[in-house]
C-alpha cells in the first residue's frame, strides 16, 4: 500500500480529486431535488435528503477509485454493502408505507451509478447524466400532466415513432446497395424519421402553444433545416376538415429556404453569395409577402377552429417521399455511370432539386476557378426551382387539387418569380 502510494504523483492526486468531486457533485445535484420535494416533512421523518445522496454519490466515487487503483475484490465488497445497505433502508419496517418512495430509491441507486462513472473516469458524462435526472425528477407535475393529458391515438403515434426512429434507424448499414450501388438504406429511413419528425412536432407545438402558432413555429424551424420534409409532412394535413394553417407552414418554409441557401453560400462559398442573393431575393421577398396573405386567408377560413388534428403523423406521406428520393438517387447514379462527366452535372442538378445544400456543398468543395462565379450561381438557383416545382408536385400529389391548391399557388408564386429571374439572366450570359 505504501509503494502504491509513493507512486502516485502529485497529478495523479489532482486527477483523482477532480473525479471525487465530481462524483459527490453528482450525488449533490440529485439530492437538492430530492431535498426539496420532501422539504415539508417535519425533521427526521425524510428518507433520504440532500446529505444522504451527496454522500452516496461520493461512496460511487470512492467504490470506483478503490476498484481501479487498490482492490477490485474489496471495491466489489464495498459496493454489494452500499447495495444492500440502501434497499434495507428503503424495506425497514419504522419507515411508513406512504413515505416508501420506490422514486427515491432509484434516485439513489442512479446517484450510486453516476457516482461509480465520475469515480472510474467519465466524470463529465457523469455529471451530464447527474443533471439530465435531476431534470426528470423536477418534472414530476409536468410528467405526470402529459399522461393524463395524452389521448390512446397519440400513445400509438408515440410508440410508432420511437419504433421508426430508435428500434430501426440505428441498425440500418450506412452503405449502398441495389442497382448502381444507388440506395443507402440509412439515409433513405432518415428521409421517414425526417417527414414523420416535422409531423410530430407540429403536433407537439399545436398542443402546447395553440394550433395556429404551433404549425408556423415548425415550419419556421422546419425551413431551416429542411423545406421539403416540412412539405410532406404538411401536405397530407390540407384535406382534413379542420385544418391549421399547413399551407401557410409550407409557404413559409419554402421562404425560409431561401434565405438559408443564402447565408449557407456566403459560408461555404463567399465568393458566390452576393450573385445568388441577386437570383434569389425576388422570389424570397414574394415568397414571405405570398406567406402572410396565405395566412391571412387560412385564417379567416379557420376562425373558429380550434380542434386539433387527430393523428400526430401519417406514414404514407413520408413512405411516398421514400419511394421519390430513392427513385431520384437511382436515377443520378445511372446518369453518373451511363454518361460521365455530363451525368455528374445532371446527377448535380438533379440532387439538388431533392437538396439544395447538397448542391451547394458539392459545388464548394471544387477547386476555385473550376466553375465560373455567374455560371455556378445560375446553376445553384436552378436546383432550388426545381426543388420549389418537387415541393409543388408533393403537395399536389398528396393533397389534391382542391385541397392542395392554396399551398401549390403560394409556392407557384415565387416559382414563377425565380424562373423570370432566371430567364433575364441567361438571356445576360448566353446571349
Amino acid at each position: 500500500m505504501n509503494a502504491l502510494a509513493e507512486s502516485v504523483t502529485w497529478e495523479t492526486q489532482l486527477e483523482l480529486a477532480f473525479l471525487l468531486l465530481a462524483a459527490l457533485a453528482c450525488g449533490l445535484l440529485i439530492g437538492i431535488e430530492r431535498g426539496w420535494r420532501q422539504r415539508d416533512e417535519p425533521d427526521g421523518s425524510r428518507v433520504a435528503g440532500v446529505r444522504t445522496f451527496t454522500l452516496i454519490g461520493s461512496c460511487g466515487g470512492l467504490i470506483a477509485v478503490a476498484a481501479l487503483h487498490v482492490s477490485a475484490i474489496l471495491a466489489s465488497v464495498l459496493l454489494a454493502g452500499l447495495v444492500a445497505l440502501l434497499v434495507g433502508a428503503f424495506l425497514r419496517p419504522r419507515v411508513a408505507e406512504s413515505r416508501r418512495d420506490a422514486t427515491t430509491l432509484v434516485a439513489a441507486m442512479a446517484a450510486l451509478c453516476l457516482g461509480l462513472l465520475a469515480g472510474a473516469g467519465f466524470a463529465e458524462l457523469a455529471l451530464a447524466g447527474a443533471a439530465l435526472v435531476t431534470f426528470v425528477l423536477a418534472a414530476r407535475q409536468q410528467a405526470h400532466g402529459l399522461l393524463q393529458a395524452l389521448t390512446p391515438e397519440e400513445m400509438r403515434a408515440i410508440a410508432r415513432f420511437a419504433v421508426i426512429a430508435i428500434a430501426v434507424l440505428p441498425f440500418l448499414p450506412d452503405a449502398q446497395y441495389g442497382p448502381y450501388d444507388a440506395w443507402n438504406p440509412f439515409k433513405l429511413w432518415l428521409v421517414v424519421v425526417l417527414v414523420t419528425g416535422f409531423s410530430v412536432a407540429g403536433y407537439i407545438a399545436n398542443r402546447v402553444i395553440g394550433q395556429n402558432r404551433g404549425t408556423i413555429a415548425t415550419a419556421l424551424i422546419g425551413g431551416a433545416y429542411s423545406s421539403t420534409a416540412v412539405t410532406a409532412a404538411f401536405a397530407g394535413r390540407l384535406k382534413q376538415q379542420h385544418a391549421g394553417p399547413f399551407a401557410t407552414g409550407i409557404a413559409l418554409a419554402s421562404a425560409v429556404m431561401y434565405l438559408r441557401v443564402v447565408l449557407l453560400a456566403a459560408v461555404l462559398a463567399p465568393g458566390i453569395a452576393l450573385p445568388i442573393l441577386a437570383l434569389l431575393g425576388p422570389a424570397a421577398a414574394v415568397a414571405f409577402g405570398v406567406s402572410g396573405l396565405t395566412w391571412t386567408r387560412e385564417k379567416a377560413n379557420h376562425a373558429d377552429s380550434t380542434e386539433l388534428t387527430s393523428k400526430p403523423f401519417e406514414l404514407l406521406p413520408a413512405f411516398g417521399f421514400l419511394l421519390a428520393v430513392a427513385g431520384a438517387s437511382l436515377l443520378v447514379r445511372w446518369a453518373q455511370v451511363e454518361f460521365g462527366d455530363a451525368g455528374a452535372a445532371i446527377s448535380l442538378f438533379i440532387a439538388g432539386s431533392f437538396d439544395v445544400d447538397a448542391a451547394l456543398v458539392a459545388y464548394s468543395a471544387l477547386p476555385r476557378d473550376a466553375v465560373p462565379v455567374a455560371i455556378a450561381a445560375f446553376a445553384l438557383s436552378g436546383t432550388v426551382a426545381v426543388n420549389m416545382a418537387f415541393k409543388v408536385a408533393i403537395v399536389f400529389a398528396n393533397a389534391g387539387l382542391k385541397s392542395g391548391r392554396m399551398a401549390g399557388f403560394a409556392l407557384l408564386a415565387s416559382l414563377a418569380v425565380l424562373i423570370a429571374t432566371l430567364a433575364i439572366r441567361a438571356v445576360s450570359l448566353f446571349g
